[in-house]
């Protein structure tokens, strides 16, 4: 059953409802405002509020959610949970940096340790490519002159140049690797090095700052 607004006064005024009467109060598709002790259907998923016997309201429900809404919702959540995720990921490497260097360069002799292990590497690869280019071009001379007086280039000469090319193809990519590598490992302690100045100012500050509290 639904009232019209002015109606609504006269039906409070006159107590008609016990205490455990309820009415509600809705707006139609046009901007209408409507009181009853029911609320038609399609009006149910919207949004309402429920009113006590004395038209104060005690409840308000939203309306129902969109799919769009829903999606957006569940989007938001988990740009939050990301960016916990991620906030806690980093208080957690400040708490490790903290505690495993003292100082910055304990950063830089940790950082140029292990490029030089790095380097190893990359020098190793250059030694084995440049010694079968060096290979490979001695068996290509030899095979050119056999080739020129007329003789036939034995099958295992042929056999070693290929392993030679793939060695050199191989350890190629190996060495390119190792650059990527320390790159990485140039990148990642550089960070480490500026992160551990803003903490260790931040330590500082707060150091500073507790001791003028405690007039020191």
């Amino acid at each position: 059953m639904r009232f019209p607004f002015l109606a609504l006064a006269i039906i409070l005024a006159g107590s008609v409802f016990s205490a455990q009467a309820k009415m509600y109060k809705w707006v139609d598709e046009n901007g209408q405002m409507h009181f009853g002790d029911k609320i038609p259907p399609e009006y149910q998923v919207k949004e309402h509020d429920e009113l006590n016997e004395h038209g104060v309201k005690i409840k308000h429900r939203a309306a129902a959610k969109t799919a769009e809404e829903k999606a957006e919702e569940r989007r938001l959540k988990y740009e939050q949970k990301k960016a916990a995720l991620i906030e806690k990921k980093k208080k957690q490497r400040d708490r490790v940096l903290l505690d495993t260097y003292t100082t910055e360069r304990d950063l830089i002799v940790a950082r140029d340790s292990r490029l030089d292990a790095v380097d190893s590497q990359i020098h190793l690869a250059e030694t084995i490519i440049s010694d079968s280019n060096k290979k490979i071009e001695a068996m290509d001379k030899q095979i050119g002159q056999i080739q020129a007086s007329n003789r036939q280039v034995p099958p295992d000469l042929y056999d070693r140049l290929e392993i030679e090319k793939k060695q050199v193809v191989v350890q190629s990519k190996v060495m390119a690797q190792h650059k990527k590598r320390r790159d990485s490992i140039s990148r990642q302690f550089n960070d480490y090095i500026e992160r551990f100045k803003v903490l260790k100012a931040e330590q500082k500050a707060k150091r500073e700052r507790i001791a003028r509290e405690r007039g020191y």
